[in-house]
């Protein structure tokens, strides 16, 4: 099928109205998939507004779409028309750069954004390279996997890369992506300290796994975690203290940024080398980190916590997002 329901956006900032969408021909390599669930991410939010200087409208938006494989072109591997997958920030790679023949395909130089320059998953059907269509285990609840898709691997992959199951690891952040961060860490094995500006939601990170939370405005407190933090992964996009967050880290330590801050980020150096710790960031991850992320998640029902919408009510759910008041990844629910 080529012409689709979707909800664009006609230009930066402005609500989504339904359309049809005519998607061309069906490549070789792709899958189509009629979706049943998409996750509404900040980053769609980002988008939508153009705050990265990288979208083109009209936009279908949406990257963490979880749906059944409905046709598959005649290159595709490994796919069969039934099969659930989900879509995330990804939707294709050049699969011949020496990141794609490495394993790093999140990491070439070609990558195609499932919602930049293609169609994303606000809509009834999406397309992706098949490699990028990751089949979802049958222990996850379908409705809210989406998420997991994008938020979820962008702080899993530095555990995964970075922590041991007995390393000391803090989440700077707790909404949409450090919930996650929080859960994941803890049902890996990892002692866990949460870092909130919100007061209120020291109860809740308790309860997604937090052994420790500490409030990022209340310097003493971060000063008493001085020199004992293996792994500092930061989900937020605004600026912190940046001189007390190294200070948390142990020798041997290392900040790890997730949040598209978009301002430089000082660091003293001395400091830093003292302690022979790092500073580094990752985007979101490959093919098979996103298996192995949703096959973690499935074993230990790591799930991320989440509301719905139809997505006929999509411009509430951005509303609801750019207010603020997400508890803590949308999901919107198909309703073509």
């Amino acid at each position: 099928m080529s012409v689709i329901q979707a909800w664009v956006a006609p230009a930066a900032g402005q609500k989504l109205t339904k359309q049809e969408v005519d998607l061309g021909p069906l490549g070789s390599d792709e899958v189509e998939v009629q979706v049943e669930h998409c996750g509404l991410c900040h980053s769609d939010l980002s988008m939508l507004n153009n705050d990265w200087g990288i979208a083109q409208y009209p936009a279908v938006l949406g990257h963490e779409a979880i749906g059944r494989v409905v046709e598959v072109g005649t290159a595709a591997k490994g796919l069969k028309v039934g099969q659930r997958v989900g879509i995330g920030w990804t939707a294709g790679s050049c699969m011949h750069c020496r990141p794609c023949k490495s394993g790093d395909q999140h990491l070439c130089a070609q990558a195609q954004p499932t919602i930049a320059g293609h169609r994303g998953g606000f809509a009834s059907r999406v397309r992706a390279h098949w490699a990028w269509a990751v089949p979802i285990p049958d222990a996850l609840p379908a409705a809210d996997a989406g998420p997991l898709l994008c938020g979820g691997i962008t702080v899993f992959n530095p555990i995964m890369m970075y922590a041991k199951p007995m390393s000391r690891v803090g989440i700077v952040g707790i909404g949409g992506l450090g919930h996650m961060g929080v859960k994941f860490a803890a049902a890996y094995g990892c002692e866990v300290t949460a870092f909130t500006s919100s007061e209120r939601k020291f109860d809740e990170a308790r309860e997604f796994g937090a052994h420790r939370v500490v409030a990022t405005r209340d310097p003493d407190a971060v000063r008493k975690l001085a020199g004992s933090l293996d792994l500092l992964i930061v989900t937020t996009n605004v600026a912190l203290d940046w001189d007390a967050m190294l200070g948390t880290l142990a020798p041997n330590g290392r900040m790890h940024v997730v949040g598209a801050v978009l301002e430089p980020i000082p660091v003293t150096v001395f400091p830093l080398i003292m302690k022979q710790g790092c500073v580094s960031a990752s985007p979101t991850g490959s093919p098979v980190a996103i298996e192995d992320m949703l096959e973690f998640a499935a074993r230990h029902q790591v799930l991320p916590t989440t509301e719905h919408f139809p997505m006929s009510k999509i411009n509430d759910a951005f509303g609801r997002l750019h207010e603020g008041k997400a508890r803590y990844r949308i999901v919107l629910d198909a309703d073509f």
